[in-house]
């Protein structure tokens, strides 16, 4: 093998030309968005920068993908090669290498300039399975969503907020309801109780027996006793009333978390293969770029481009 020697001028000159890196990067990220934007329009693209979609990416999602990173890497890695200065006096192995490490860093900057303009579209894809956990939380625990209801409705009538404790703060002061009358009427409940007051504490009681799993005896008896002062009901009616409303709310309650789990599961599954797919397109990419930054490069080495001035 033949040495080469190198002037001192060759051996502190820098191995990237930055500009031409930057150049082919912003060219690289110009057409990334381009192509986006027309994936989109053209509705080959089913991953949109602005909102979540729940299913997974098709055929022609993925082809768009590779195809836009095909274009959009191999575009700047050419220019980040073709525009580079030249070297002279570098063996053609080192000249190789920075030629593809060109191609490499054009395609890494591009992307990070990519993330950054469109940051949200990064969440928007993948953040279907994190916002789904949080429907799992809202049905996991209903006594959340009916405290947040009773809590609602009392803000809306002047009232303070719920607080936990007001569940038993009401079992302490339960006044008996007012008894039926004979002939079964029904009758008003106790005095200075209204039918607003009588559903708040209702719900609150349906929401700890729903969070609990169960309903207590001492609960279903005085919701008995509630039902029967306020329709005319029988104590043992009044009670099979409660006992069907409250497996109807039970049977509600876990089909809302049965619904929200495997909402959530099929988000979890349409985000990791989302994810896989852009990590094959970002492989293909930084590849296609390094090969056309070496392309760019020999072509702008060759006898075409440079002229030889005679003075």
């Amino acid at each position: 093998m033949q040495a080469t020697q190198l002037s001192v001028s060759d051996l502190n000159n820098p191995g990237v030309s930055w500009g031409a890196v930057l150049a082919g990067a912003a060219a690289a990220a110009a057409l990334s968005f381009i192509l986006l934007i027309l994936g989109v329009g053209l509705s080959l693209s089913s991953v949109s920068p602005w909102s979540f979609n729940a299913t997974a990416i098709g055929v022609s999602t993925i082809a768009w993908l590779a195809f836009m990173q095909l274009a959009a890497s191999g575009i700047g890695g050419y220019m980040a090669g073709r525009l580079r200065v030249k070297w002279s006096s570098i063996h053609t192995d080192e000249v190789h290498f920075r030629d593809t490490a060109h191609g490499l860093l054009a395609w890494a900057v591009a992307t990070l300039i990519t993330v950054a303009v469109l940051a949200g579209g990064t969440r928007a894809v993948l953040s279907g399975a994190i916002d789904a956990g949080s429907g799992v939380a809202a049905a996991v625990s209903p006594a959340a969503a009916a405290g947040a209801g009773v809590a609602a409705s009392k803000a809306g009538e002047g009232g303070s907020a719920v607080n936990p404790l007001d569940y038993f703060s009401d079992m302490l002061l339960r006044a008996a309801p007012a008894s039926a009358a004979v002939s079964g009427a029904p009758m008003p409940a106790s005095a200075g109780v209204t039918l607003a007051d009588q559903r708040v504490e209702i719900g609150k009681i349906f929401a700890t027996g729903l969070s609990t799993g169960s309903l207590a005896a001492d609960d279903r008896a005085y919701l008995g006793q509630v039902v029967a002062s306020r329709t005319g009901l029988t104590q043992a009616e009044a009670e099979a009333r409660v006992d069907a409303v409250y497996g109807r709310a039970a049977k509600a309650a876990a089909d809302a978390k049965a619904s929200a789990q495997q909402a959530a599961d099929t988000a979890r599954k349409a985000g990791a293969h989302t994810a896989l797919w852009m990590f094959v397109a970002l492989l293909l990419g930084a590849f296609v770029a390094s090969l056309a930054a070496t392309v760019g490069g020999r072509q702008r080495d060759h006898e075409r481009v440079l002229r030889h001035v005679t003075i």
